[in-house]
Formats: C-alpha cells, structure tokens, sequence
C-alpha cells in the first residue's frame, strides 16, 4: 500500500517521469543481488559501474545535458565557432537528485558489504520511492530505513502525537516565516540595482533564514508524517545558525547530503589522509560537486567553491588559529570566543546565498559591492522619524514595517523554541518542557498558519534540486 501511495504521490506531478524511478530500482535491486552472490572481486567491480553509469547517466540527461551543452555553445559562438548540438526540452524531475543518490548508497553498500543485498522487490521499491522524503530528502541509508519496512507497524497514539506535532513545527516554518520572508527577497533580488545598502542586507540574511525555514520545514514535515506511519527518518538538520565554524556548519546543515558525500566521495578520495595539497584539493573539490548538486548553473558551483575555499581556509590556518589560543590562555574567554564563532561562521555562510540567490553573476556581483554602500550616518538614523528614504526601503510596497516586525518576532520565536529544544533536536519538538510552555506554543502555531500564513502556489525551494 505505502509503494502504490508513494507512485501515485510522484506521478500527481508527472505522471510519466515515473519510469525514472522504476529504471533506477530494478538496475540498482538486480545489481545488488549480483553483487551479493558474487566472489570475484573484477566481477563485482564491473556490477557496480553498472549502477554507476545508469543511475549518474540518468542524472546527467535530465539535469546536466543542457548546462554543460549551452555552456559549451556559449564559449564556442564566442569564438566564432559553429556548435549544432540543440536544447532539448527537457523537464527537470522533482527530487531526482535525492532518490538517486539514495540508490547509489544501497548498491555501493552492499558493493563494501556494510549491507546484505535486499531481496524483496517490494521493500526495495518502497526503499527508493517512500513519499515523505522522496522528493526533497532526508537522504536515508538503507542500512536504516530498509529494515524499518521488515516489521510490523500498529498505530501508536504517541508516535501520532509526536509526529503531527513535528508537522506542525514544519508547516509554521515554511508558511508563516519562509513564504512571507520571500515576498521581500523576491523583490529585493528580483531588481538589485534598485537598492544599496540596507535592502541588500536585510534581503541576504532574510534569505538565510528563508531557505533554512523552507528546507528544514519539508524535513520536519517528511519527517513527522514518517513517524505517524511508524517509521524513523533522520535529522536533516541541527540548528546550523549556533555553529561556531563553517566545518561544524555543515555538520548540522543538511546532514544526510553533507554525511553522504563524506562517506562515499570525501572518504573514497583519501580524506585528510593524503598529503596536505591533495587533503586541500579533496575538501575544494567535494564542495564543487555539492555545488553542482544542488543545481545546473555556474551560480551554484561557484557557491560551493565558496564554501570549499572557506574549508581549506580553515584547514590552512588551524594550526596557526591553536598556537594563538593557548598563547594568549583562550579557554578564560571561551564564551566570548564562541559567540565571535557564531557570529563570523553566520556572516560567511550569509554572504555565500549571495551567490546562491543571485539570479545572474553580475547581480551577485553588484550585490556583494553594494552590501555597504549608501549605509545611513548616524546622523541620519537620529533623524528617522522625520521622513525621507534614510533606510533605502522605498519601492519595497510588498512589505508594510508592521508585517515585517510580525515576520521578525516569528523568526524570534523559532530561534527561541531552537535554544530550548537544542539539547534533544527537533525529533519530539519540546517534549521534556512544562505543559504551560508546549501547549501556547503548539497553538501559537497553529493560529499563526491560520492567519499569518502565505497561502498560494509557493514551490520548496529544494522540489528544484
């Protein structure tokens, strides 16, 4: 039943784009059992570039052909060179990023043996397909999920509790916070060179938070409707805004895509094991391809080379970043020093959805040179209440201040239940707290969805990967 559900989930968006995921069960199901009773090792070697080649084949046509063929048209008309390749009108499949390397970690596990192949087509399908976190993560090990859909789930009324509680706590995110703090972006980022300044600002850091409320709200939701069903899916997500350094970033940010490329690009390319250029050039490269993930466009790889040169960065300096703190005695200012990580760590991941974002490089680039520019003296912010454009808000009539401050107090309010709820996450939202502290704040929620949410046709950020 939950196989033909999530079919029938997928195919509501495109109904033929379901053979994609057909294809890529049945090669990954028979190669796995291939491999499973396989000794040679040549043999074994040659089965899993099978799945490989059809499962990252796959990936390629139906979201890198076009990029790397107009990019390649591009340069060669800038030459004078005729290129006749065509576009093809191709759609991209929603979520075919996540089942695919979800997939590829079934066959390569059981390629390394962490992993009996699977023997019921049924189990594996549902493996590859389950509709709660099929199109936008998170990114299960079958090490984890598969043996959930061996045994045999009854209602359990907590697990229902727990589970719609979470939902709610995803819903408040995305329709209370994200969809609203789009409205600004959208117009600030949608004609940059109209503002300097303070609307740049605001749009960038409102982003951060709009893409973290989109993207851990779906993995709240996938993550709740999951556990009603009986079944445990992964944290996705760690409160990655308390992170003290871009490295313990990515270790609370998107944790089933960062923890994959780790296990099975990072690891198998010799880590930090390698010697000091190759371990930089490792740590620059898996970035690249994480870009390159999470979209065909030059913005995103740029993004990721941000981020991997913020990593080699860090690896550079860190010896020289430990002598200085035990020569000038750190541990009497540690929370002093952890409140400047946060803040540094917080600056240099917003100023990467800059390029992110940017719906061109030149408005990124204008962005980023006009972030500080045109800021208001403080002369000028004595005199705010007299009238005139002292912010560089004017033309922003999407937002009046008095919604925005109610989308600031909400952004508040999920920071403030993220502090109390750190020391367990966000899998049994506030339990453990006073019922005097659950209870308003699960209504608050759900009054606020009602009458604060922005209601619409709004896409996950994330459908687009």
């Amino acid at each position: 039943m939950l196989l033909a559900a999530s079919y029938y989930f997928y195919m509501c968006w495109k109904a033929e784009y379901i053979f994609l995921i057909v294809i890529s069960t049945i090669i990954d199901y028979a190669v796995g059992l291939r491999i499973g009773g396989e000794a040679d090792a040549k043999t074994r070697k040659s089965l899993l570039l099978v799945s490989l080649v059809a499962n990252l084949g796959l990936l390629f046509i139906f979201k890198y052909a076009n990029f790397f063929s107009d990019s390649a048209r591009e340069v060669l008309n800038s030459l004078n060179i005729f290129y006749g390749v065509p576009h093809f009108n191709l759609l991209l499949p929603v979520g075919i990023s996540f089942y695919t390397f979800q997939t590829l970690s079934y066959t390569i596990d059981v390629y390394r043996g962490k992993k009996k192949p699977e023997k019921s087509l049924l189990i594996f399908a549902l493996y590859v397909s389950f509709f709660p976190q099929l199109v936008a993560g998170p990114i299960e090990r079958s090490t984890r999920l598969i043996p959930q859909f061996h045994r045999v789930n009854r209602f359990d009324m907590q697990r229902f509790i727990d589970g719609s509680q979470l939902m709610l706590w995803g819903f408040y995110k995305k329709i209370v916070i994200s969809d609203r703090l789009a409205e600004f972006v959208d117009t600030v980022y949608g004609a940059p060179t109209e503002f300097s300044g303070i609307p740049l600002i605001m749009a960038t850091v409102m982003f951060g938070f709009q893409i973290y409320c989109d993207f851990s709200g779906y993995s709240d939701i996938a993550i709740g409707a999951a556990r009603i069903l009986g079944y445990d899916l992964m944290n996705n997500f760690n409160h990655p805004y308390f992170s003290v350094t871009v490295p313990d970033y990515w270790r609370r940010w998107h944790i089933s895509l960062s923890s994959w490329i780790k296990d099975y690009l990072y690891i198998p390319l010799g880590g930090n094991r390698v010697s000091r250029w190759r371990y930089y050039f490792n740590l620059f490269f898996i970035f690249l391809v994480c870009g390159l993930w999470h979209g065909a466009s030059w913005m995103l790889v740029l993004w990721g080379g941000l981020h991997g040169l913020y990593m080699v960065g860090g690896a550079a300096t860190r010896g020289v970043r430990s002598r200085l703190r035990q020569e000038f005695h750190a541990e009497r200012f540690s929370g002093v020093l952890k409140f400047a990580g946060i803040a540094c760590t917080f600056s240099l991941v917003t100023f990467s959805w800059v390029l992110f974002r940017g719906e061109s490089i030149g408005d990124s680039y204008y962005i980023a040179t006009h972030l500080f520019s045109g800021l208001p003296s403080i002369s000028d912010l004595a005199n705010l209440g007299s009238g005139g454009n002292v912010l560089g808000l004017a033309g922003i009539r999407c937002y009046s201040i008095r919604y925005l401050l109610v989308v600031v107090i909400n952004v508040l309010f999920m920071e403030f239940v993220h502090i109390l709820d750190r020391p367990k996450g966000t899998r049994r939202l506030l339990n453990g707290r006073p019922a005097l502290l659950r209870w308003p704040a699960f209504i608050y929620m759900f009054w606020s969805i009602v009458f604060l949410g922005h209601y619409g046709y709004t896409e996950f950020i994330y459908f687009q990967f």
